[in-house]
């Protein structure tokens, strides 16, 4: 049988340029991601944390940061959400870059302004829960200040100088209260309530769904709770990652509080 004849090889200079094209190739940058067409503000408040798991891996599969703000509200596995049971829940948001901001620690309602100098208040948990006491500017920074040293116990991190009050009732006063030791408040767009602590009847998950991707504008802050007691058709499940690929689509991306133009500049506290 024959030998086969070998093939020529090829010329030089067509081995350097496939060799300089195929180097240029590896080398050449990624495409640039298109332009961001406006930036919304995911938070998420402490409540029952029957959708804490299922918020974290939608989060994270769309590699989309949030801002959480918590408080030591009882769950649905029946323990709090500042226990020691939920420490390594916590360690893994510090570590994926989420930001985090206060709730207060028993959840306290803000009730309303009292004597000059006095707020008065509801805790929803904890010693005092269902009264109503008379605390003054200071108690109320001690609140706050509560989860910012229990955040520290369970993960390491500080808190961002952020905090929430429940049901977004504030006052002058409690505002006041807050800035003196050091922490903004924090509220949300009209178009960025979840609308999650609604009846589902009323307000079944299509709609709000719906809503919020029609009303959303470039800097609004968005609100959810990380489970709801009280919504028989959970928010989440049905409509987070449905919220985050539609405002995607239209051109959104997402960021902390930390890139907010009204509290990047307070990141910078000792």
């Amino acid at each position: 049988m024959p030998i086969p004849t070998p093939p020529a090889p090829a010329p030089r200079a067509a081995l350097i340029a496939g060799a300089l094209a195929a180097a240029l190739q590896v080398a050449a940058p990624a495409a640039a991601a298109p332009a961001c067409q406006g930036t919304i503000y995911l938070t998420f408040d402490t409540g029952s944390q029957s959708q804490a798991e299922l918020i974290a891996s939608t989060l994270g599969r769309h590699r989309v940061k949030a801002t959480f703000f918590l408080a030591n509200e009882k769950t649905s596995r029946g323990d709090y959400s500042l226990d020691p049971s939920w420490a390594a829940y916590w360690k893994a948001r510090v570590a994926e870059g989420h930001a985090f901001g206060s709730h207060t620690f028993d959840h306290v309602y803000l009730r309303r302004d009292a004597a000059p100098g006095a707020i008065a208040v509801q805790p929803q948990f904890g010693a005092n829960a269902g009264k109503t006491l008379h605390w003054s500017a200071r108690q109320l920074c001690e609140e706050i200040e509560r989860v910012d040293r229990r955040f520290q116990e369970l993960t390491g991190a500080k808190l961002d100088p952020l905090w929430r009050a429940p049901g977004g009732r504030v006052s002058a006063a409690s505002i006041a209260a807050g800035k003196a030791c050091g922490y903004a408040h924090v509220g949300w767009a009209k178009a960025g309530f979840s609308g999650d602590e609604l009846s589902s009847e009323a307000y079944p998950n299509p709609l709000l769904l719906q809503r919020a991707l029609a009303n959303l504008r470039d800097g609004d802050i968005f609100v959810a709770h990380m489970g709801i007691w009280s919504r028989r058709q959970a928010w989440a499940p049905a409509n987070l990652e449905p919220l985050i690929v539609g405002l995607q689509q239209k051109g959104f991306c997402f960021a902390t509080l930390r890139e907010h133009p009204d509290y990047k500049p307070l990141m910078k506290r000792p």
